[in-house]
């Protein structure tokens, strides 16, 4: 899972087919302590994300089936979730208890 912060929004003024209207997004990717790690990127967002949100992103063929209506896109970055809250613990320890809301699974 990668995690990255939304700086600012890249425009095209030509888009490769089927890439129309999707937001492209100026991302620093982040490690799990929120500290920067590499360089900028630009990534498609399908989350409606904003600028100064943490964002999980997906590479690769994961990205280009992350695009709602079209097969297969050329993107090697996306933007698929928002994250709403991080817990690190000192021990690196963690559970899949999920908390109760609106979620399908609880």
């Amino acid at each position: 899972m990668l995690f990255g912060r939304v700086h600012g929004t890249a425009v095209c003024t030509i888009k490769y087919p089927g890439t129309e209207g999707v937001k492209l997004l100026i991302v620093q990717p982040v490690n799990k302590n929120l500290e920067p790690i590499g360089k900028l990127q630009v990534a498609a967002d399908v989350v409606q994300a904003g600028a100064g949100d943490l964002c999980v992103m997906v590479r690769s063929r994961e990205a280009a089936l992350a695009m709602r209506d079209i097969t297969f896109v050329p993107v090697d970055l996306a933007l698929v979730g928002i994250v709403d809250e991080l817990e690190v613990r000192p021990d690196e320890d963690f559970d899949f208890n999920l908390h109760t809301g609106i979620n399908q699974f609880t």
